[in-house]
């Protein structure tokens, strides 16, 4: 046996490919060339000799291990597990069966499941309940106050704590009193305070901030008890001494201490201010501790709301050591303010005392022992012994809009200044006494004062403190009481001034009574009376009867308003409304009818009642909307009461219900306008809904008759009383004829309700037992006290008062329609628990209200209602100039309908027995049984289920209703929009995730009819598929070709749906009465949403967010319906039709493919879906679906929801939209769970792929053409990131599919082959055993089968062979060594094959084992020079080579560069080798036909590149075309002979070669010309539109490999491309960095130099590169052709450097000793090339003497001269630079010194005489250029740059001067005849003395 010595990689491939291309023959263990007649083996001679006919000319080969020891290696290596039944002869149904129960094991129930869940914005009909009515709270902050120390601790001093907004200038918060005394502090006042209630001993507040901002200071006033001196006076101790000196000052304390005491035990009652400090609250938030912050001072700072968010920031522990001495004259708010102001200033002066500690914190939710602002216990409160923590009540900066929840009636009094600077007497410490009173007396002063610290709970008196010898104090003081609900007239408040003596003097008492006045609580009707005030002060103690002004008092300042207050309250009882408390004054006497009574100057009697309440009811609007707001829950309960009961004065029945229900309606649309923030999902205000579920109590009983002789007793009223009774002289006559509500209604009615009936019609009659009866049989007993009617009363009155309203009136309802609908319903349903879902549009509100009668009522008659909805929106569409926004409304409309929780019941035809009794019957109960709801699924044929058509749509109405929306959204005929594409296809998606998860639908029998409501959808989706994203390609914004799916020629097709489908729907009109009301709102709501601007056509392309659901929604369907059902229908369907069911399929493959866990960490779930809501946003508002007020509300709700504020970024309710799957910072878990979840979603839906694909083979076995596209889909699947489950199954079915329909593969398509073998040769080399054990299997049986179709399987040996060289180039993660043990399992499988062991299949298998298994050992080679890009693009293009005669490998591997290069951004190689592939084709098509348009081979592409005609083939008698497996690639033919042109074409243009576009174009357009396809004509001449700009081609550099590292690169040179405007410093550090890391540091070196290089001097154990720099060199002749820029940069195979010297060694010398070498090199190729690389051919050295260097320098800088005169348009700069650098005075030297070396002097040498002469004509054009040059720049140049020029042209005569009698010599000897020469040279130029070498 003969072993070959180590080969080349190029003959080994030689080998491979001719083995393959032989026929069936018997092989040795080598390689073996066959003849084409002949199948006996050549000799081992004839191997080698073809081998080194074969071998590459340029490079050496490369060594590698025998071929034996490999297949040794291969055969004694262990396979993968092998599959039992591969081998065993199974019938085709019995491997179906199995094959299909394997498939349906541990599959996941709910496909659903698995995909994302609908996307909640498109969500209408899904809502969640509103929030529970809760007291307001803003951000909670909790202050502790721990300890209070000054350096002397004499007497107790008492704090006060409160929020002030300095930008607002306002105070926000109650006071927090604390004391911090020590015990011994506390006992000195003992007397004064003998019982402490333990609610004032807290020391830690929550504050609560509604509006954060960085202008909130926290500011702290201290106290101390009154001692005489100022305050002034009383703080010096603090400021001056210390404890540390009480040895100093022992004295000085004690007596401080004893006053302390003695004013302790006299004045102690008494208190007068001391200090203050304050915190700017932002400085905690931002920067953590106060003392970092005192350290800087206390700057002025630019704060963003961002940084005030005091809900979350870390608590900080202060200690406050900032205190300002308080001024007796500056006590004010106002004063306050100016200082808080001027604290954030550095300039501050701050008179220092010793600290207060305090901590400041988020409080937390639930804090224990806490007390509200009432003082009562606010839960958990564990213990009553443990000091608490008090809420304070916030005084909100700005409005807050939240209803009254919780009993709160609190007055706050403020006493402000009072002037006794006119009252005569000794009045100069002042102390203000105020006392609440409930009478006259002195006993009646009621214990409601709020104690402050260390005292009772409550007092009954409260003292202001007191400013030392000031006569006209300002206070600051705040006095809260706790008042009572029932206030009379007889409250008021009482102000007692005193003088305090603050000295003990004889016969002097402790307090003087001075002044006293009074101020009443309520005005005359009862409001409460609060606001600022100027009192008048009586001198005198006022008489017992002081509410009454008697004549004689005496006043201070003559009656002035001396006294300023003010009076605030916080109450739920009194709303401080004028309208307000004027509407309930007048319903609390209607109640109580309590006439006569007076309000204000008017007597209300019964007389004048209703005008009056009428009036008050209408003035509401004119309340403020925070008050109304606030007491939103009383307000609407009244307005409802009298809705439902109109009460009976004077025995007469006055019907306020209209304008109750206009003051109702106008009421809430004025809350929803201005309170657009406070919406809910849906846009429902929070306020409304949250009242009508928790709030609403619908009156139940009639108010009871008050008694006679009612009188009022007080002037005040309970708000939140609730009616009781009705009178019950309701059956006295009434004098009215005219109804209040319907003036049309001339006779007089019994009731109210009669007035309903007569308006209604004729409602009774039809319906008479379920609404009417209840009332009309009680008439006569109106002496019953209570009747149960309001459940059946106010949802008719709405309806009623609706249908009759005002425009006005009607459109503010019918804005806010869902309010009141939801009014119905609950009313309907009365106290049960309500699940009507709102919304803010008309439209969803009326389906709301239909979705909740299909539950209450007979579905026949609301189905009715549906269709007549529908008949009006048809009429609408045809008129409307935008339809969009009209089928935006039904598509909502619809989604809420069919949201219902019996859908599918509802959705079941009616039966041919009776239905059982309605709960609320109906007419229409009667015509919904005999109508077409009546027929029966089982009388349908299997086409009419799968289709819209009308037995089903009357089958299934809702159903059909949904479907036929989303049909009609989506034929691209339509006017379907992206959002409009999002609402319908996430309607359907919603549904089915509901059916999913309900449990009721989890039986497979039941889903699967269940799915049988959805089976049209299958044939909807097909139509759409022209419009579905492309999920294969990588762009974005592409969409199928609808070319590929044509369906005009498909007569079966006909089935879409039509505009008119929405007609059809719509029946006969509606019988019932009740829908006339229904009538009116709808065709209102239409005349609101049609908008009047047309709207262009929009394109129906679906987004790839949109296509990924519908598919999702298509999958399901396949999966739930029953496959029999599917059968049928698919055997049904012409040929096109189930092609465009498999292009849907391959779709779904792609669309599902799984991405992997890189690809979620990267995107992390980001834009997607956001990107998509914001474009279907725009087209909302483009096409004005959405206002820009329904945008404003989308914002704010979005953003607060409290009104209009902007900064409440910090409530955690705020943003409660970041759902988890918005988030970017998911976690390491998250991403994990959700790459789970999505690589089961890939497997189900490829599974239902699978599922599907058998269906069709089965139902389509006839039809051979369909099979194609099958097994097309079958190998997309496997192409994909696919689970080892189903590429089990995929290969099981792929196996059956083989089994059933051979020829499929082996006689007609041979690309179905190719991709086949491809595809499980990729699956062979997977990491997963499993995989590889099946990919094994199935390559194995391609084999047997086509074997034993032909007694070969050349076909797949070919296809095999190619496909590994294509993955071998391609694929990065291809893995050798698990393809080894696949090609060892294959091996095994024909050992063990007992039928064909007696073949010649084993050997053949065998052989074709070993050579894959050999081109897989080339492929170990590739990966150790993946890193070298040149070499590893070298050694493919040795592979390629070794190809030349097997054109389909050769193609493969060319293509395979074409990629490599496309990768780093070749465009121009990756160009070459499409064309070079596109020239091989094209030789071997002229092989098999002579077609007179297509290229007659090679010769065609010479124009584009002069190394094309290597893809030559070899001649007839060496290959045939015509043999079986060759050329048998989709490529050999013409449509991929022009695909490859047309990527050449593309990359070419990337490469900005728009010439060589030309040239690939030329041989394109007779090739489109002869196929008429003028579609590409015109493309390709758009293309050549193109401009062809100034470009930036490669650069080019001469690399020299020098050493014996490099191996068989050593000595020898390379022209390397590189991206253009490479330096020469990058490409040496690019490759010195590569070598060294292979090399090693310090091995590889670059030579600096060009000089040739002394291999001798070189370290032999190191690697040199010598890199240089190199241009394009062309002969004189070649420069005629050479044109264009293109032209010189194009075809390129001769390059030259230039190297300087000195013939002593030097490089640069004397101008006369300067040398210059010129070495041209030659490539073996030109470029551009396949590679980016090639080898020196030819090495050329030209050497020029100094005076030819001389004549280059002098042609150089005419040519500047020149270049820059001839420039257009001209650049006087350039110019004035090149004549500056010619003729300046710094210059002048250079070209005068070049003509004084060269020209003075006649060169002895005769052969320089002509060179002599050359340069002396080069000086004088020189001289001729320079005059030009100033020529034109005198030009040029303006009057600022004349004395410039002029320096020029003195510059410039001077040197022609120099220059004039050098150029003017002529050399005789030039002049006569000289001798003929012997020798002609072959180069012209510098030739005839140059001294030259060539090295070849």
């Amino acid at each position: 046996m003969h072993i070959p010595s180590p080969l080349s990689i190029t003959h080994l491939h030689m080998n491979h490919i001719k083995w393959v291309m032989g026929s069936v023959g018997h092989c040795s263990a080598c390689p073996c060339l066959e003849e084409k007649t002949t199948h006996d083996l050549t000799s081992p001679l004839r191997v080698v000799q073809d081998d080194a006919k074969r071998r590459s000319v340029s490079l050496d080969e490369t060594p590698r291990g025998s071929w034996a020891s490999s297949i040794f290696d291969l055969k004694n290596s262990s396979p993968d597990v092998l599959l039992p039944s591969v081998l065993e002869r199974t019938a085709a149904e019995d491997m179906d069966r199995r094959n299909t129960e394997a498939r349906l094991q541990g599959r996941h129930s709910d496909l659903l499941g698995l995909y994302p869940p609908p996307d909640e914005d498109e969500a209408v009909e899904r809502c969640s309940l509103p929030e529970v009515p809760k007291e307001h709270c803003g951000q909670r902050i909790m202050v502790k106050c721990l300890s209070l120390k000054f350096e002397i601790e004499i007497e107790p001093i008492f704090g006060s704590l409160a929020l002030y907004d300095i930008k607002e200038k306002k105070k926000i918060s109650e006071n927090f009193y604390f004391d911090l005394n020590s015990d011994q502090m506390k006992g000195l006042l003992k007397p004064h305070t003998p019982h402490m209630a333990i609610s004032t001993l807290a020391r830690s507040a929550i504050f609560s901030i509604t509006y954060p901002s960085a202008d909130i200071f926290l500011v702290i006033k201290l106290e101390k008890v009154l001692q005489q001196g100022d305050i002034g006076e009383c703080c010096e101790p603090y400021m001056v001494m210390k404890e540390s000196d009480s040895s100093k000052h022992k004295e000085k304390l004690e007596k401080l201490r004893l006053q302390a005491e003695q004013s302790c035990s006299r004045l102690g009652r008494f208190r007068m201010p001391f200090a203050w400090t304050a915190i700017h609250l932002v400085n905690i938030v931002s920067h953590g501790t106060w003392n970092e912050r005192k350290k800087k001072g206390f700057e002025r700072m630019s704060v963003g709301d961002d940084m005030c968010n005091f809900a979350t920031f870390r608590p900080a522990t202060l200690t406050v050591t900032n205190f300002f001495k308080q001024e007796g004259d500056r006590l004010s708010d106002e004063d306050l303010y100016k200082y808080l102001a001027d604290m954030r200033r550095p300039s501050s002066v701050l008179r220092r005392l010793r600290p207060l500690k305090i901590d400041i914190s988020p409080a937390p939710d639930s804090p224990h022992y806490c007390l509200s602002p009432e003082l009562l216990h606010v839960k958990p409160y564990p213990d009553l012994r443990v000091r608490p923590t008090k809420e304070v009540l916030e005084f909100p900066a700005r409005y807050v809009y939240t209803p009254h929840t919780t009993y709160r009636n609190l007055l706050y009094v403020y006493p402000q200044s009072l002037n006794f600077s006119s009252r005569q007497g000794s009045v100069r410490n002042i102390a203000v006494k105020v006392q609440f009173m409930a009478g006259e007396d002195p006993s009646q002063a009621l214990p409601v004062i709020f104690g402050k610290s260390s005292c009772a709970e409550f007092i009954k008196e409260a003292y202001s403190p007191v400013i030392y010898h000031n006569k006209s104090p300002e206070f600051y003081e705040e006095m809260k009481m706790k008042i009572p609900a029932n206030l009379t007239d007889n409250h008021h408040l009482l102000f007692t001034f005193y003088h305090i003596s603050c000295q003990p003097k004889q016969n002097t008492p402790l307090e003087t009574p001075v002044g006293y006045t009074v101020s009443t609580l309520l005005e005359l009707h009862g409001r409460l009376r609060t606001g600022s005030f100027s009192l008048p002060v009586s001198v005198e103690k006022p008489p017992p009867s002081y509410s009454v002004q008697l004549p004689g008092m005496k006043w201070v300042d003559n009656h002035k308003g001396v006294f300023n207050v003010e009076v605030t309250a916080a109450s739920s009882v009194h709303t401080q409304d004028p309208h307000l408390d004027k509407f309930f004054t007048l319903v609390y006497v209607l109640e109580e009818y309590s006439f006569p009574f007076r309000l204000k100057d008017v007597i209300i009697t019964e007389a004048n009642m209703e005008g009056e309440l009428k009036a008050s009811m209408a003035a509401l609007r004119g309340a403020l909307l925070d008050t109304c707001v606030r007491f939103l829950h009383q307000l609407l309960n009244k307005l409802i009461q009298l809705i439902v009961y109109p009460p009976v004065i004077a025995g007469q029945i006055v019907n306020l219900g209209r304008a109750a229900f206009e003051a109702m309606a106008l009421l809430v649309n004025q809350i929803h306008k201005n309170l657009e923030g406070n919406q809910d999902q849906h846009g429902r205000n929070n306020l409304l809904a949250s009242y009508i579920h928790y709030c609403l109590r619908l009156p139940t009983a009639e108010p009871a008759v008050p008694p006679t002789g009612f009188q009022c007793t007080t002037s005040s009223h309970f708000i939140g009383r609730m009616a009781t009774a009705r009178p019950s002289s309701l059956h006295l006559s009434r004098s009215k004829s005219i109804s209040n509500s319907n003036p049309d209604l001339a006779s007089t009615p019994v009731s109210p309700d009669e007035e309903v009936q007569r308006i209604i019609g004729s409602k009774a009659n039809d319906r008479s037992c379920n609404r009417m009866s209840a009332f009309l049989d009680s008439v006569a007993l109106f002496s019953v006290p209570t009747r149960q009617i309001a459940k059946k009363l106010l949802h008719e009155e709405l309806a009623l008062q609706w249908v009759v309203s005002t425009s006005t009136v009607r459109e503010a309802a019918l804005q806010q329609a869902w309010f009141f609908f939801q009014l119905m319903v609950k009313s309907k349903y009365h106290m049960a628990k309500l699940r009507f879902k709102t919304h803010i549009l008309l439209n969803s509100s009326l389906a709301f209200f239909l979705n909740d009668l299909l539950s209450l009522m007979d579905r026949g008659f609301v189905f009715n209602l549906i269709r007549s909805y529908y008949k009006q929106i048809a009429n609408k569409l045809h008129t409307a100039q935008n339809p969009s926004s009209l089928n935006a409304l039904r598509m909502d409309f619809t989604r809420i309908v069919c949201s219902h929780e019996h859908y599918v019941i509802l959705n079941l035809p009616c039966s041919t027995l009776s239905p059982p009794a309605s709960p609320s019957p109906s007419t229409s109960s009667t015509t919904s049984q005999s109508s077409a709801f009546s027929s029966v699924v089982q009388d349908q044929g299997v086409v009419t289920m799968f289709e819209l058509s009308v037995p089903f749509r009357q089958q299934h109405f809702l159903s059909g209703l949904l479907l036929t929306e989303l049909s009609l959204i989506l034929d691209p005929d339509g006017e379907g929009v992206f959002f409009l594409h999002k609402k319908a296809i996430s309607a359907v998606h919603s549904l089915l995730c509901s059916h999913d998860a309900d449990p009721r639908y989890r039986d497979p029998q039941v889903r699967a009819h269940v799915a049988q409501l959805y089976l049209p959808l299958i044939p909807i989706v097909m139509e759409t598929l022209h419009q579905l994203h492309d999920f294969s390609d990588s762009s974005p914004a592409r969409v199928r070709h609808a070319s590929a799916h044509t369906d005009d020629a498909d007569p079966d097709s006909s089935n879409t749906i039509s505009q008119s489908v929405a007609m059809a729907i719509a029946g006969s009109p509606l019988p019932h009465p009740f829908c006339s009301m229904l009538k009116q709102i709808t065709r209102l709501a239409l005349s609101l949403y049609v908008c009047p601007h047309q709207a262009g056509r929009q394109s129906s392309s679906l987004s790839a967010e949109c296509s990924r659901t519908l598919l999702v929604c298509f999958l399901w369907v396949l999966k739930n319906a029953d496959a029999a059902l599917l059968e049928r229908w698919v055997s049904d369907l012409s040929v096109l039709q189930i092609n465009r069911l498999l292009d849907l399929l391959h779709l779904c493959v792609s669309c599902f493919e799984y991405k992997g866990k890189k690809t979620l960490e990267r995107i992390n779930s980001l834009t997607f879906k956001k990107s998509q809501d914001m474009k279907a946003r725009l087209e909302e508002a483009i096409l004005g679906t959405i206002g820009a007020r329904q945008e404003m509300v989308r914002r704010c709700r979005e953003r607060s929801p409290y009104g209009s504020q902007e900064n409440v970024r910090w409530r955690k309710n705020v943003t409660h939209w970041r759902q988890n799957a918005d988030r970017v910072d998911k976690t390491k878990a998250e991403v994990e769970q959700e790459s789970v979840v999505d690589g089961n979603l890939a497997t189900e839906a490829s599974l239902i792929v699978l599922d599907t694909l058998e269906i069709t083979v089965v139902a389509s076995e006839l039809k051979e053409s369909v099979l194609g596209g099958v097994l097309r889909v079958l190998l997309h699947s496997m192409a994909g990131n696919q689970s080892a489950l189903f590429l089990q199954h995929c290969f099981t079915t792929q196996r059956a599919l083989v089994f059933k329909f051979p020829e499929m593969l082996f006689e007609e398509d041979t690309e179905l082959c190719a991709d086949l073998c491809l595809r499980l040769l990729r699956h062979c080399s997977s990491s997963v055993s499993s995989v590889r054990s099946h990919a094994s299997a199935s390559l194995y049986l391609l084999m047997r089968q086509n074997f034993e179709i032909g007694n070969n399987f050349a076909r797949v040996k070919m296809q095999v062979t190619m496909s590994l060289s294509s993955l071998v180039g391609t694929s990065q993660n291809f893995n050798e060594e698990h393809l080894r043990r696949s090609l060892k399992t294959i091996l095994t499988y024909a050992e063990e094959d007992l039928e064909l062991r007696d073949t010649p299949f084993p050997e053949q298998v065998q052989d074709l084992v070993f050579n894959l298994h050999m081109i897989l050992t080339d492929t170990v080679k590739m990966k150790e020079h993946q890193q070298d890009p040149e070499m590893l693009l070298d050694l493919m293009y040795r592979i390629a080579k070794g190809y030349q005669n097997s054109p389909d490998l050769r193609l493969t591997w060319l293509q395979n560069m074409a990629g490599k290069h496309s990768e780093r951004g070749n465009h121009a190689e990756a160009a070459h080798c499409l064309v070079h592939s596109a020239a091989l084709v094209a030789e071997y098509l002229n092989m098999l036909e002579d077609c007179r348009y297509l290229p007659i081979g090679c010769v065609t592409f010479q124009n584009i590149s002069s190394n094309i005609l290597e893809e030559s083939a070899v001649s007839d008698d060496v290959l045939s075309p015509e043999e079986e497996g060759i050329c048998a690639g989709k490529y050999f033919s013409e449509s991929g002979l022009v695909g490859l042109l047309e990527q050449a074409a593309a990359s070419f243009n990337m490469a900005a070669m728009y010439e060589a576009i030309n040239e690939v174009y030329k041989i394109l357009l007779p090739i489109h010309e002869a196929n008429r396809d003028f579609k590409k004509l015109a493309t390709v001449h758009g293309k050549l539109q193109d401009a062809f700009n100034k470009r930036m081609f490669g650069t080019y550099f001469r690399v020299g490999f020098y050493g014996c590292q490099f191996g068989d690169l050593d000595e020898q040179e390379f022209v390397y491309k590189e991206p253009s405007i490479t330096k020469l410093a990058e490409i040496s550090h690019r490759l010195e960095e590569f070598y060294s890391a292979r090399f090693g540091v310090g091995m590889v070196e670059i030579i600096k130099d060009s000089n040739p290089v002394d291999k001798n001097k070189l370290d032999p154990n190191k690697a040199y590169l010598q890199i240089t720099y190199v241009e394009p060199f062309f002969d004189t002749y070649e420069l005629k052709e050479r044109i264009t820029y293109f032209d010189k940069n194009y075809n390129l195979r001769t390059f030259m450097y230039c190297t300087p010297f000195t013939l002593d060694g030097r490089a640069h010398g004397d101008l006369h000793e300067q040398y210059k070498r010129k070495t041209i090199l030659t490539t073996s190729h030109a470029f551009p090339y396949i590679k980016t690389r090639i080898n020196v051919l030819q090495k050329e050295e030209i050497i020029l003497v100094p005076m030819e260097v001389a004549i280059e320098d002098m042609q150089k800088k005419t040519q500047e001269l020149a270049f820059a005169t001839n420039q257009d348009p001209a650049d006087s700069k350039m110019l004035q630079m090149v004549l500056q650098g010619c003729v300046g005075t710094t210059v002048n030297q250079g070209p005068l010194e070049v003509a004084q070396v060269f020209l003075s002097d006649i060169p002895d040498d005769p052969k320089l005489f002509r060179h002599h002469n050359k340069l002396r004509l080069c000086f004088k054009d020189f001289t001729k250029r320079c005059e030009d040059a100033l020529r034109k720049n005198k030009a040029l140049i303006g009057p600022d740059q004349k004395e410039y020029h002029r320096e020029l042209e003195r510059n410039y005569y001077k040197l022609k001067e120099a220059l004039g009698p050098l150029i003017n010599r002529k050399i005789p000897q030039l002049y006569r005849t000289l001798p003929a020469q012997t020798t002609q040279t072959h180069r012209n130029s510098y030739s005839r003395s140059s001294l030259r070498k060539v090295d070849c």
